[in-house]
């Protein structure tokens, strides 16, 4: 039988993919790697071993693989995620993308590459690897480390630049223009789709997820997960838009879900097998001889991401008001790039606008930055403690000042903070409604019309339309206007109130304006008429109770929906959240550790353990099931699947992970060392002169001092089953017993322990 050529592929890819990553995972480096040496020896470039047949097939497996890590970052992103890291994160962010992408552009002009190749250059060097920092982290037990959320939170700012990225470069590749205006309208679409996405996948998704809940399996739930995935793809590609751009914002809308964890679950053996396919024809893509060729291009770009990456994440961090300490080690952490340069590079060249050479030279630079990642990171405090020798103490003064400082230098004033609020929500909603307007337009209008043609359809099309926008168009209007914000100034100065009257007003005329569009482009009237129905269309729904409260229940059904993982978080979480971050802005962190069924610490009371003497930390809460424990006294005992909150400094922390650490592992070892003891079933002969003889079960001790179990006694032609303690011992008597074998040949002694 002829196996099909993609299938054959399949296998070459596979096993070179598993014995290079077995290689890689005992050399402790990470995956990627091995998935790209795989991806070499499986292409064209190796000529003894077996090679992939139909490249353009596994090229195809490779983009599912794309969609998938989107997917997937998509579902560990996350809107209120994205508030939390606040200013450090964007101010970090911001700081090494601008610098990098502008040191990447200069790089690739004095390479003497065009416009368009020093574009993707600058983009693939700019993003460090998500995958790879996590991982580095989670290997060397940094993940409580305060300078980690820095790290992350500059993550997730770059992964939706990166995601931006991909929109903004494919539309440039294929107009090949740099024309302002078609760069705004592209953007304005972008943004139109994103707003438009998020807010009605917010406003649905869990909802129907909710109402379904109960009849979904695993099974159902990955189905119904990857099939919403592919479906947003879709309509992102039939809109002009990347399907990696569909894939992410369907991992962002699941993720405000409370289901977001169990899909990240279910979806991450489904990404792994295709993300690794990605990897694999990244790596097929090498050519050798062309590496060799550029081998100087390699050292220059790696030195670039390595110190241009290292620089501006210091100084990024610095600028955002941390400690001099946190930016060091976020900068050192960041020192290379990964999967967003290879799709970026893989998008370049399928877009024929970037220098094939240009693809196996940013694979190597990622390979050796990957490689070097865990030992820059090590590096991190050994630079600290030497620039803090090196640098003047005046110096150091003054970034002490600038870091304590930072959260005064944040403090806005009232009228700020209320137009920040209110042309936050005006956005929101405006983008909304433009969203449903074209897609009404486009899509719903020319329905209805061909059911009911003419003047009747685009009556009916206009007045739907209209009742849709309806709660839209009146929180533009009238959202904040009753806020206390917006009373205490208009109390506190009269002179106030005309500015704000004047932004209601503003408001009003925008909500006119997005009336009057649908109701010119559908009557085709008298313009007198068309404003005196605008007008009147406003005022109706300006003084509507029922539009108000649909307003207000359409807002509070999006809120409760975009909180629910949250509030489900918090539910769960061993200590409220603002008591973290209270902890955090005085270097002191939290961590759980879960008791497990074999620790040593099972049974030990918390002044047994002397977790302050030995870790300086001090335990705060103990989770028990449904109870919590807090402040727990010495006198407490720890049992399995106890979780136990503490709190510490960032070393300290560390030293109390270790030791519980090794504590375990020495427990576990000594466990090892132990002759394991089976439980049989045995059985022996009472002999005459025996001692048991003329006892009973109860006064032979067989179960309190030999640790076994009578199970039966055949006596003559009588079977006694489970006798009871009282049952005497007779010469002659075959006993069965369940326990350990040495203790039963004692036993048919005559003896006991």
């Amino acid at each position: 039988m002829h196996l099909p050529a993609l299938i054959v592929d399949l296998v070459v890819i596979l096993i070179a993919a598993g014995l290079t990553t077995l290689l890689f995972k005992w050399l402790r480096q990470p995956l990627v790697l091995g998935y790209l040496l795989a991806g070499v020896l499986a292409g064209p470039a190796v000529k003894v071993l077996p090679t992939v047949r139909e490249v353009s097939s596994i090229d195809t497996w490779g983009e599912i693989g794309v969609i998938f890590l989107l997917f997937n970052l998509g579902l560990d992103f996350s809107v209120k995620k994205l508030m939390k890291v606040g200013g450090t994160a964007t101010v970090g962010a911001a700081t090494v993308l601008i610098g990098m992408m502008f040191v990447g552009y200069m790089v690739g002009s004095a390479l003497g590459l065009d416009r368009m190749n020093c574009i993707f250059l600058g983009a693939m060097l700019s993003m460090s690897s998500t995958t790879i920092i996590f991982k580095a982290f989670d290997e060397m037990g940094l993940r409580s480390r305060q300078f980690t959320g820095v790290v992350f939170g500059i993550l997730i700012v770059e992964d939706i630049f990166a995601v931006l990225m991909l929109v903004l470069l494919s539309t440039l590749a294929v107009s090949r223009s740099f024309e302002g205006e078609e760069l705004l309208m592209n953007i304005g679409r972008l943004v139109l789709f994103l707003v438009g996405c998020f807010v009605f996948g917010i406003y649905f998704i869990p909802t129907i997820l909710r109402a379904i809940r109960k009849y979904l399996t695993d099974e159902m739930l990955l189905i119904v997960s990857i099939g919403l995935c592919f479906g947003l793809v879709y309509i992102a590609n039939a809109m002009g838009f990347s399907s990696a751009l569909g894939a992410f914002m369907m991992g962002a809308i699941l993720a405000e879900t409370v289901e977001a964890e169990h899909i990240e679950g279910l979806v991450k053996p489904v990404k792994d097998l295709f993300g690794s396919i990605f990897f694999v024809s990244v790596g097929m893509l090498i050519d050798l001889e062309v590496l060799w060729e550029y081998k100087w291009y390699v050292a220059i770009l790696t030195a670039v991401v390595m110190v241009g990456q290292l620089l501006f994440g210091t100084c990024g961090v610095l600028l955002s008001g941390r400690p001099l300490k946190t930016a060091i080690q976020s900068g050192f952490s960041l020192t290379q790039i990964g999967e967003f340069a290879f799709i970026l590079a893989s998008l370049g060249i399928a877009l024929k606008v970037m220098q094939p050479y240009m693809y196996p030279v940013i694979v190597a630079v990622s390979v050796v930055t990957t490689f070097f990642t865990p030992y820059m990171i090590r590096l991190a405090d050994p630079a600290y403690a030497r620039l803090e020798r090196g640098l003047p103490a005046s110096w150091i003064r003054f970034l002490d000042r600038y870091s304590s400082g930072s959260n005064t230098i944040r403090q806005q004033s009232e009228w700020r903070q209320f137009l920040r609020a209110v042309s936050r929500f005006v956005g929101v909603y405006l983008a909304v409604t433009l969203v449903l307007l074209f897609v009404w337009l486009q899509f719903a209008v020319p329905l209805i019309c061909r059911l009911l043609p003419g003047l009747n359809g685009r009556l009916v099309s206009l007045v739907a339309l209209l009742l849709l926008m309806a709660p839209l168009l009146r929180a533009i209007m009238m959202k904040k206007n009753r806020s206390e914000a917006f009373q205490r100034l208009w109390s506190d100065n009269k002179y106030n109130r005309g500015p704000l009257v004047s932004l209601i007003a503003l408001r009003i005329v925008l909500a006119l304006a997005l009336v009057q569009v649908p109701t010119a482009m559908l009557l085709h009237i008298n313009p007198l008429w068309e404003a005196a129905i605008t007008v009147s269309v406003v005022l109706v729904i300006l003084f509507s109770k029922g539009v108000q409260a649909r307003s207000i229940l359409i807002e509070q059904h999006f809120v409760s929906n975009l909180s629910a993982r949250e509030a489900e978080k918090d539910r769960r979480a061993p200590v409220r959240r603002d008591f973290a971050n209270h902890l955090l802005e005085r270097d002191l962190h939290l961590t759980d550790i879960e008791i497990r069924p074999d620790s040593p610490s099972v049974g030990l009371t918390l002044k047994e353990l002397d977790f302050r003497r030995k870790c300086n930390v001090n335990v705060v809460t103990i989770i028990r099931g449904g109870r919590r424990i807090n402040i727990p006294g010495g006198e407490e005992r720890l049992y399995p699947s106890d979780k136990v909150v503490v709190v510490g400094s960032d070393a300290d922390i560390q030293r109390f992970l270790q030791y519980v650490t090794d504590r375990y592992n020495k427990a576990a070892e000594a466990r090892r060392k132990q002759k394991r003891k089976e439980m049989n079933i045995e059985q022996f002969i009472v002999v005459e002169g025996s001692r048991l003889v003329g006892r009973s079960i109860r006064e032979s001790g067989i179960r309190d001092k030999s640790q076994c179990l009578v199970i039966g006694i055949e006596r003559g032609d009588t079977s006694l089953k489970n006798p009871p303690p009282s049952t005497v011992f007779e010469p002659g008597d075959i006993v069965w017993i369940v326990g350990e074998h040495e203790k039963a040949i004692q036993l048919s002694e005559g003896k006991t322990l």
